[in-house]
């Protein structure tokens, strides 16, 4: 490569798409540096994914110990602990963090602490200090965006909820998205009196209408207090610390108000004024097939390029990105059939086409549709009931969509991403042979289409 370069590669970034491209290039010979000014692991290791799903863990043990009366268990004086729980996810983050640290310096990545800014075609300043690189990568996903509503600045992001000093026993959810859904979820499950506020007729736009609706009934049935077609006009500071929250329908005192209203590429102070690189209508960063900016020495992978925001395709993209650039071997990501999850109680596991999307794209569909109450609830004497869908194409008899509601549907989804990947038809679940006696056999069991 060109001598008079500092590096091959230079990420700014070190989020999960941002670490996997420097490690991986690094590790083909060429010589990079990431710079990230915060934690190693970007959103998905520090505010995201993982704190995430070790709060979920921690908001299902009041159901199953009160689940677990019904098979002779007796628990007396159960409690929970913010601050044990708030301490311990910490110090997992810490350890996975240092890891983060020594998976990149194990072939050579250089870490830069510091703010990363673009000052041209092939420099980044950090700092007082300028480098040059051969190719930029740009990894530095997205941020959290707050509506214009009088008082906002009161509410939380996703970025604070996880370390808050005390638990808020009453609190106010802004939002219909999964993060919004999760949290909602979650604190319910700690023992909070949460209320979910959203301006549209239902939530989870873009998953399947049946699931979405299936969904909220079980989430009211859990005791979360969801609004939909509800607006929340102003949030005001109230004493000893509360929020006075002016509502489409009254008013409400709040201990906490989270805001989940979506996220925005975080490029504010990234430099790219000083680029040739371009931004599609609504902000993010375009982007071509071997995810090559409008300045063809910069590129930009994850959740700012518009596409699947999730850290496994920020992974994949990654390895495509180092393949194509480093090891001679062009590649690019394949988008189709991504297996996703929502971790609300129930969860939400999905794979494939929506019923709305298989539809709208032409395909003449067959739809198998089942909802049942768990064993495991036979006798727990929760009401919680389970939904599975498949979405089969009927000319063709290939599965185009599988939808889950119900525990371990990210579990079971994930296998049936495989299936599905694979072409899997109708036929192929109906002689593949259940495992008895679980939720996930109802999937290959399912034989009369919904009328």
């Amino acid at each position: 490569m060109t001598q008079h370069f500092d590096y091959d590669l230079m990420v700014i970034g070190a989020g999960s798409g941002g670490v996997r491209a420097a490690r991986k290039s690094a590790e083909m010979g060429a010589r990079v540096a990431v710079v990230e000014e915060a934690a190693l692991g970007g959103t998905c290791v520090n505010v995201g994914c993982i704190p995430k799903k070790l709060y979920v863990y921690a908001s299902e043990y009041a159901a199953a110990w009160r689940e677990a009366e019904g098979f002779g268990w007796r628990a007396e004086g159960v409690s929970f602990d913010w601050e044990t729980l708030r301490d311990n996810k910490t110090k997992e983050i810490a350890r996975l963090n240092a890891i983060y640290g020594r998976l990149l310096e194990a072939p050579g990545v250089e870490i830069i602490e510091g703010h990363g800014r673009l000052t041209g075609a092939q420099t980044v300043a950090v700092g007082d200090k300028t480098y040059r690189a051969e190719k930029i990568l740009l990894a530095t996903g997205t941020w959290p965006a707050l509506p214009d509503i009088p008082g906002i600045e009161l509410a939380l992001t996703s970025n604070e909820i996880f370390d808050l000093p005390r638990f808020p026993e009453r609190l106010l959810i802004i939002g219909g998205g999964y993060i919004a859904t999760e949290f909602a979820s979650i604190f319910s499950g700690l023992g909070a009196n949460v209320v979910q506020s959203y301006r549209g007729d239902l939530f989870l736009r873009g998953f399947d209408h049946d699931v979405r609706q299936f969904l909220a009934e079980e989430m009211r049935k859990a005791g979360v207090d969801l609004r939909f077609n509800h607006h929340v006009t102003a949030l005001e500071s109230g004493a000893s610390g509360s929020i006075t929250a002016h509502l489409s329908d009254g008013e409400a005192v709040f201990d906490a108000v989270l805001c989940a209203t979506g996220r925005r590429p975080n490029i504010g102070q990234l430099g790219l004024e000083h680029t040739a690189v371009s931004l599609s209508d609504s902000g993010y960063l375009v982007v071509n097939e071997h995810f090559q900016t409008a300045e063809p020495s910069i590129y930009a992978l994850g959740d700012m390029t518009g596409g699947w925001e999730l850290t496994p395709v920020a992974i994949g993209e990654a390895m495509a990105f180092s393949q194509t650039q480093f090891a001679g071997h062009p590649q690019s990501m394949d988008y189709g059939c991504i297996p996703t999850a929502v971790f609300s109680q129930p969860p939400i596991g999905t794979v494939g086409l929506t019923e709305e999307a298989a539809e709208a794209a032409g395909h003449h569909i067959t739809v198998y549709q089942s909802t049942f109450r768990p064993l495991k609830h036979t006798v727990s004497g929760s009401e919680e009931r389970t939904m599975m869908k498949l979405i089969v194409d009927a000319d063709t008899d290939r599965v185009l969509g599988a939808h889950m509601v119900g525990t371990d549907a990210g579990e079971i989804c994930q296998g049936l991403g495989i299936a599905l990947k694979m072409g899997a038809t109708k036929a192929d679940f109906d002689r593949t042979v259940g495992i008895h006696p679980t939720a996930a056999e109802e999937f290959v069991t399912m034989r009369t289409p919904r009328s």
